[in-house]
């Protein structure tokens, strides 16, 4: 499992890469680059470069997508518009078909939407599910597996 540690620094910068929408990409993007030393993507309404093919994703519409890091340890996060219907069970469906593993102690699922935790050798995946009015939109944040560092 991953420590603590990590995944306060996961959370951490979950919450950064979902309030960058909010902000001015420009000046933002100079800010976080300043500070990260040139190591992050904020990339807009596209997938972010390098996002592991592995890895599968509801089909919709992009929202955001961007990622923080180095080819050592890279964070990617992508926020997806799925429509009308809730596609708790299709990223579910797509992951395990994909041979990741659920993380049956950690998250959960309501009527209103949930999360999600998947794990492979390679990735660990935290999908953030709910409705945006009539819409579902899912936030997908992926990280490089723990190797014991």
């Amino acid at each position: 499992m991953y420590p603590l540690r990590k995944r306060a620094t996961v959370a951490a910068l979950v919450v950064a890469l979902a309030v960058t929408p909010i902000l001015s990409g420009c000046s933002l993007q100079g800010i976080v680059q300043g500070a990260t030393g040139g190591k992050v993507d904020l990339g807009g309404a596209s997938m972010p470069a390098g996002f592991p093919s592995e890895v599968p994703v509801i089909s919709g519409d992009v929202q955001f997508g961007g990622s923080v890091g180095d080819d050592s340890g890279r964070v990617y996060n992508v926020t997806i518009k799925a429509g009308g219907g809730s596609p708790i069970d299709a990223i579910k469906s797509q992951l395990e078909g994909a041979g990741f593993t659920n993380q049956t102690d950690i998250g959960g699922v309501t009527s209103d939407g949930g999360t999600l935790i998947y794990t492979s050798d390679a990735w660990g995946v935290l999908v953030v599910v709910g409705k945006d009015g009539s819409d579902w939109i899912a936030s997908y944040t992926v990280t490089t597996a723990d190797k014991g560092n």
